[in-house]
């Protein structure tokens, strides 16, 4: 594969995925980011401050754990976890949001806004204000700010402003629409950090580039401790930024086998499910154009998943591009996989994954008898599971109790 298909054209295009599809009146701040961001990847100024923070404050390189006893259980292959579960905040999504917040006060606006689901990009968020003096909105839905709540406390006592959005299914699309209509009116001094790799050109790109590091870590870290790249890569996929994170470096590595994992819910039947590859088709949503979750009218579906984070009707254009390409393979697993995945985490290796995590984590224990033993295996350990113990607690009360 050429490294050419890596980069999204002028218009933000990944092949026939991607794109612009916003109001008007955002086309002049999206051309005047994508040409922020176009002249600070550029400055070694800039790189050098990023790489300060993501060294200094997050706390990378991000160890590439050997999971030995997980190995040991399942039978097969070496299993490593590449730990972004100990990044400051628990998630990767801190590595995006470090360098929109300094690609804000490159562009002089002093307020920050974000939509979250499962809530860890909303704590980044708010955390990257505080760090830096900024005034923060974060958008929730309200079903989603129920399930996450230790979240928005944290959110709150980190000084942000959550604004519960009660339209809709009042989850994480609902969010991001919210955000956009903030965003329309505050222009001037507002800027939006969107969490994964949707929405408008230059979001996908920029935020895969920011989530990149997890990739290129990954790789130095196994040719170290292995003298060879890993045999497949495993990460779950909501809007796609860590997978993206961690394949990005290994997409001109044929040999790399790239799988993501999107949730399955309670089964793919409409509104159970949040697998794009496995119900949706081609349309636009909040920006893009990419797989997206919808009837034959188009209207957007009803999505279901444990896991908040994963809960969202469209996946990022360059994962609808890897597909079609036949580079990367897309799977889905269940709320009851994963959370038995969590569970299993927990037994084998003393860590407690983000229920996100655990889908990737669920897909490995599936296929794992497949694979030869001298096989190296990553999962991306996106995020930790402090966050969803209350969550997994009430699912597994409804399962006893036979709803």
């Amino acid at each position: 594969m050429s490294s050419k298909i890596k980069i999204p054209d002028a218009h933000g295009h990944f092949g026939p995925y991607g794109g612009m599809f916003v109001p008007e009146t955002l086309m002049t701040p999206l051309n005047e980011l994508t040409e922020e961001y176009e002249r600070a990847k550029r400055d070694p100024a800039f790189r050098k401050e990023l790489a300060y923070y993501l060294n200094e404050y997050v706390g990378r390189p991000t160890p590439l754990y050997y999971a030995a006893r997980m190995s040991e259980a399942l039978g097969t292959a070496k299993i490593y976890l590449k730990r972004e579960d100990l990044c400051h905040t628990g998630a990767h999504k801190i590595n995006n949001c470090i360098g929109q917040a300094l690609l804000a006060r490159r562009m002089k606006k002093n307020r920050l806004i974000a939509e979250t689901g499962a809530g860890q990009h909303g704590v980044a968020t708010a955390t990257v204000a505080a760090m830096f003096g900024m005034e923060c909105t974060v958008y929730m839905g309200k079903v989603d700010m129920e399930r996450q709540a230790l979240n928005v406390f944290r959110m709150e006592r980190l000084g942000a402003t959550v604004a519960p959005v009660t339209a809709g299914q009042q989850t994480l699309k609902e969010a991001i629409s919210e955000a956009m209509r903030d965003w329309v009116t505050n222009v001037r001094s507002t800027h939006y950090i969107l969490g994964s790799v949707l929405g408008s050109h230059p979001y996908p790109m920029m935020v895969r580039d920011f989530q990149s590091v997890i990739g290129r870590e990954a790789r130095k870290q196994c040719l170290k401790k292995e003298g060879r790249l890993p045999d497949r890569l495993i990460a779950c996929v909501g809007g796609g930024s860590n997978a993206m994170g961690l394949f990005y470096a290994f997409v001109d590595d044929r040999d790399v086998e790239m799988i993501g994992v999107e949730a399955g819910g309670r089964g793919i039947r409409g509104g159970e499910h949040a697998a794009r590859f496995a119900g949706g088709r081609l349309g636009v949503l909040q920006g893009t154009k990419t797989y997206v979750l919808q009837d034959k009218d188009g209207q957007i579906q009803l999505t279901h998943s444990v896991s908040a984070g994963l809960d969202y009707a469209a996946i990022g254009p360059e994962h609808a591009l890897l597909r079609d390409l036949k580079r990367a393979t897309y799977a889905h697993v269940s709320d009851k996989e994963a959370v038995k995945a969590v569970n299993a985490l927990c037994a084998w290796e003393g860590i407690l994954p983000a229920l996100e995590s655990a889908h990737a984590v669920a897909y490995v224990m599936k296929q794992a008898k497949t694979w030869k033993k001298d096989d190296i295996v990553i999962i991306n350990l996106s995020g930790r599971g402090d966050k969803d113990v209350m969550q997994i607690a009430e699912w597994e009360r409804q399962q006893k109790a036979g709803n």
